[in-house]
């Protein structure tokens, strides 16, 4: 059984008088411990079908089960038990608390699950500080780190309740070429150490490229589902669906 399934799922925004249908009829499979890239232009349903995957969201349509869970069915209170549970995000925009430390950064989700004390929330912080590279960086606020040291600053707080997946949503867009690359290195390290199941939106194909897997779309919908790189970059480029 695949980690994550996905069924004929479409999403229809209403805005007044007009439906805009975000994402259709999307089906594919995510195995745990996969490293997919989520990629198209903007308004291609990347970011939908993202926050769908992330249960942020509910589908208008179709069946989505993560773990063997049905989500669509679900109730608001009931996805964010699964989300806070089974997944990581890394946002853009990094998302810290300017005035707390990155250790006190990363705390800040296991206030809000399971029971623990607070010497195991600082342990398992400083843990994961450590293992992305910020051991020596414990009491600095995000003003005193670099853009790449608040992203993996942001990425230790996503891995803090252990999930089983990371979701990153552009999260090398406010980032040098030289930082991209070690955010993406990170990424890979965790999904190849860890057996972490990683997905990231992106409309770099070169972001995408680090990816073992791409998902193309365009209009809402998947056009390319491939392990080849070249293909999926092909695939951005014509009109037409693969």
């Amino acid at each position: 059984m695949a980690l994550i399934e996905l069924r004929e799922v479409s999403k229809i925004y209403k805005l007044e008088e007009v439906e805009v249908v975000a994402l259709k009829s999307a089906t594919a499979d995510i195995a745990k411990g996969e490293y997919v890239a989520l990629i198209g232009p903007s308004g291609s349903g990347k970011s939908t079908l993202m926050n769908t995957l992330g249960c942020l969201d509910r589908p208008t349509s179709g069946s989505y089960k993560l773990d063997g869970q049905e989500i669509v069915t679900m109730s608001s209170p009931e996805r964010a038990r699964i989300r806070n549970r089974q997944i990581g995000f890394v946002f853009q925009s990094f998302n810290l608390l300017v005035r707390t430390s990155a250790v006190e950064n990363v705390e800040l989700p296991l206030l809000y699950g399971p029971a623990m004390s607070s010497r195991a929330r600082y342990d398992r912080a400083v843990e994961l500080l450590s293992l992305v590279g910020l051991g020596d960086r414990l009491g600095h606020h995000p003003g005193q780190l670099s853009g790449g040291q608040q992203q993996r600053v942001a990425i230790a707080r996503a891995l803090a309740a252990n999930p089983n997946i990371l979701m990153g949503d552009e999260p090398t867009g406010n980032l040098d070429t030289r930082t991209s690359r070690e955010v993406i290195e990170l990424f890979k390290k965790l999904n190849e150490e860890q057996n972490l199941t990683v997905i990231l939106v992106t409309h770099d194909t070169n972001i995408a490229r680090n990816a073992k897997r791409n998902i193309v779309l365009r209009d809402g919908g998947i056009i390319c589902d491939t392990t080849d790189h070249e293909l999926a970059s092909q695939a951005l480029k014509r009109e037409t669906v693969v």
